[in-house]
């Protein structure tokens, strides 16, 4: 906090003041990355809504490549465990999830009459969780991921955006 403090010119006694606490001070700058992964992945789905498999595909792929070279994300990745980041996006990561589904049902549902709430809350929370998932752990290039993501879950998307 002294470092943090230090390079923001305030005090630690301020910090403390405005955020109670060195774990209220990490979530709010974990949410804060949050919001920040969740612009770019709303703008990619947006720009793409006329083709639900690229918008997929495009969603997973700007969220997993920043997030493979962010700082914070691999401080988390990298963590060795006690007072660390890791919990705060997997065990302790429910203000995570929820924030970032919650806003990638509403991005899925504008302009689509046939997606039902209950359909795009149940795609956003796996598609969260999986990218979470994938971001902690990942398997090969953010692009392959994407890919692959899109080719589990398209039919899925296929059917619930075909029906009437």
């Amino acid at each position: 906090m002294a470092q943090v403090a230090h390079a923001a010119g305030v005090s630690r006694q301020t910090l403390y003041k405005e955020f109670g606490s060195r774990d209220e001070f990490v979530q709010a700058l974990v949410l804060r990355e949050d919001d920040r992964f969740l612009v770019a992945v709303e703008r990619a789905i947006g720009e793409r809504l006329e083709d639900h498999h690229a918008a997929l595909e495009a969603a997973f792929d700007v969220f997993l490549t920043p997030a493979g070279e962010n700082p914070l994300v691999r401080a988390a990745i990298f963590d060795e465990g006690a007072g660390g980041l890791l919990p705060l996006i997997t065990t302790q990561g429910q203000p995570v999830v929820e924030r970032a589904a919650e806003r990638l049902a509403v991005v899925m549902t504008a302009g689509r009459a046939q997606l039902e709430p209950a359909q795009a809350e149940l795609l956003a929370e796996c598609l969260v969780r999986l990218a979470i998932s994938c971001a902690a752990l990942p398997k090969g290039p953010a692009r392959m991921t994407a890919t692959s993501v899109t080719t589990l879950l398209g039919p899925y998307l296929d059917r619930v955006l075909s029906a009437e």
